[in-house]
């Protein structure tokens, strides 16, 4: 059983018996290839969360009627990303083995490769959305293999084709959008499909990954590598509302932010409101 950290997310301070989700912090940046500086994105994020509400006018739900559990960060080896890798493995295979659902807060999106390990040891049939501007499909960066500009492409190594539904996706090489083209279904710029990808998944175990960036840097600056265009927060809302309250999401992560960069604190509230809507559409 996992303990209660000492700062938690807003209202996620329930017992770990009781709660159904769990939330974990993997604040990593090792493989950042503009600016670094998500690893202080969990902290940041529990400690925003207090100025905000705990009720959702938009769904008209409480955080205060349902149990959440936050279990804090995981050190994390930033000399070694396979470890890092392999102890967020570790993390969300406890929580799955107690019959709860993983939510992790990066930290860059490497980390979302650990927790689909971990996942798909679980559900054999697993099926990914995936929310960002990039389409994190090359084969390696650098001639790195494990890096957060890659992290999709391990991802279909585990899942295959069909199994990976993109959205909001606005750069990469031509390389990363021609194999897209064969091996997963990629919806360019915006979440137009998103509601027939919904219907579609009903009843499979989907697993929600939500970079950030998606967003337009205008409305989210807070970021390692911002795109220029980018969904509005409202579209945002409403599309993590959608997938997390009608399908069966058996893990999810919300990461790159990297709260450095903007000094007004406004990209953490961002994050911060994207996770509550995001728990309280799971509940």
């Amino acid at each position: 059983m996992l303990n209660k950290n000492i700062q938690t997310f807003i209202a996620c301070d329930s017992e770990y018996e009781e709660s159904k989700i769990v939330l974990f912090g993997a604040g990593f940046d090792g493989t950042t290839s503009f600016r670094p500086g998500t690893r202080f994105a969990p902290a940041a994020i529990r400690n925003e969360s207090f100025g905000i509400e705990t009720y959702s006018p938009y769904q008209d739900k409480d955080m205060l009627d349902h149990c959440y559990f936050d279990s804090g960060d995981i050190d994390l080896p930033f000399g070694s990303t396979s470890r890092a890798v392999a102890d967020i493995a570790m993390r969300s295979d406890m929580i799955l083995t107690d019959g709860k659902i993983p939510f992790m807060i990066g930290g860059e999106h490497l980390v979302t490769l650990g927790s689909i390990m971990a996942v798909k040891e679980r559900y054999s049939d697993l099926y990914i959305i995936h929310f960002d501007a990039h389409a994190d499909l090359r084969d390696d960066y650098l001639g790195q293999q494990l890096s957060h500009a890659c992290v999709l492409r391990r991802c279909w190594e585990i899942v295959d084709d069909g199994h990976i539904f993109q959205f909001g996706i606005r750069s990469g090489d031509r390389e990363e959008f021609l194999f897209a083209n064969e091996h997963t279904e990629m919806h360019k710029f915006s979440f137009e499909g998103l509601e027939e990808t919904v219907e579609k998944l009903k009843g499979k175990n989907v697993y929600l990954t939500v970079d950030l960036d998606v967003l337009d840097p205008s409305i989210f600056p807070g970021t390692g590598t911002p795109e220029a265009g980018g969904v509005t927060f409202d579209e945002l809302r409403k599309a993590v509302t959608l997938v997390c309250s009608q399908l069966d999401i058996v893990g999810c992560d919300v990461n790159e932010l990297s709260p450095v960069y903007d000094q007004s604190g406004v990209s953490t509230a961002v994050a911060c409101k994207v996770i509550r809507e995001m728990l309280l559409a799971m509940s």
